[in-house]
């Protein structure tokens, strides 16, 4: 005979799943808030630039902002790398420069 579900704990477990992955993303935001600089702008200045870009129908600003937006992400994992090889020493700074590559994929 199978076994009953039980599509209350079912449930429950959904809504706490959905519940952390809000909380993650609403900290995420946050942290690209701050990693950008913004954090510098009062909110009603951050919520009228979003609702710019919300409103913003033309591809091609799109495009360019997502390169734009790619390009941030690239730059800040080679500084992260480049500031951690930092740490470690100076002549290892230097030999951990020529192997970004590597070195960038490990600390992303």
């Amino acid at each position: 005979m199978r076994k009953p579900r039980d599509y209350d704990s079912e449930l429950k477990a959904l809504e706490d799943k959905a519940k952390e992955l809000k909380t993650r993303k609403v900290q995420q935001l946050g942290e690209l808030v701050i990693a950008t600089g913004a954090d510098s702008f009062s909110a009603d200045e951050l919520a009228g630039a979003l609702l710019v870009l919300a409103e913003t129908k033309d591809a091609a600003k799109r495009e360019a902002w997502a390169k734009r937006g790619a390009a941030f992400f690239r730059g800040r994992s080679r500084r992260s790398a480049t500031a951690s090889d930092r740490d470690t020493g100076g002549a290892q700074a230097q030999s951990g420069g020529t192997q970004s590559p590597a070195g960038g994929t490990g600390a992303a």
